[in-house]
């Protein structure tokens, strides 16, 4: 049995635990079977999430397998040139991106020993990564309960709880503390990624939600609201 965790904010309570419980179960159906999301090597992970920096998932899929291919690990990527680098990534846009892995593999050789820190602190200091990849690369590669904070996220946290979502959420401290209280520290991984699938598939953004199919609308305060 689980621990039950009340999370509260905005006059309205979640327990967690059912909300893990929903969101893992409603998860295991509708998976989005991206490759990376078939490994815990921490190096792929980690590329992968550089390459989904403000890129769509279904157009950094092929650039990442032919990455993966060509740099299967840390210790190839450091032979790789910009040149090289710069070939691979074109299709993904943002170019600076290329010079962060060409960085990225530098650190990780003389700092690392060619290996990818489970530390958050060690983490953030490669060079463009920031708290959402290193809470990502540490859930996804090690199944730990990192909180994983992005847009979309919030977007559903926020409906949740009947809160205000402005651009600026992301990095509002309420959000930080409710999106954190609320990972399922059972199967972390299993969670965030249902919690990611949920807010592509029903909680969308420019789209009204589904709320009738949604996995946990009788917790939600917004689905709750739309619904009478």
């Amino acid at each position: 049995m689980g621990l039950k965790v009340i999370v509260e904010a905005n006059g309205h309570s979640v327990d967690s635990f059912l909300l893990g419980k929903l969101l893992r179960q409603w998860g295991r159906e509708n998976f989005r079977d991206f490759p990376w999301r078939f490994t815990s090597d921490p190096y792929k992970i980690l590329m992968s999430e550089v390459m989904l920096h403000r890129t769509q998932a279904m157009q950094v899929a092929p650039v990442y397998e032919q990455f993966i291919y060509k740099y299967p690990n840390s210790t190839a990527l450091a032979q790789a040139s910009k040149t090289e680098l710069d070939e691979i990534l074109y299709s993904l846009g943002l170019q600076w991106r290329v010079d962060l892995i060409y960085q990225m593999a530098d650190k990780l050789a003389s700092s690392f020993k060619g290996k990818i820190p489970v530390e958050r602190a060690d983490l953030l200091s490669l060079p463009g990564v920031s708290d959402y990849i290193a809470g990502a690369v540490r859930c996804f590669a090690w199944n730990l309960p990192e909180p994983i904070l992005d847009t979309n996220i919030v977007r559903v946290v926020g409906r949740l709880f009947g809160l205000e979502i402005k651009d600026s959420s992301r990095r509002n401290r309420q959000y930080r503390e409710l999106v954190a209280a609320l990972v399922d520290s059972r199967e972390p991984r299993a969670y965030n990624y249902a919690l990611l699938d949920l807010a592509d598939k029903v909680c969308k953004k420019k789209q009204l939600p589904d709320c009738p199919v949604c996995p946990i609308l009788s917790l939600c305060q917004f689905g709750k609201t739309t619904q009478h």
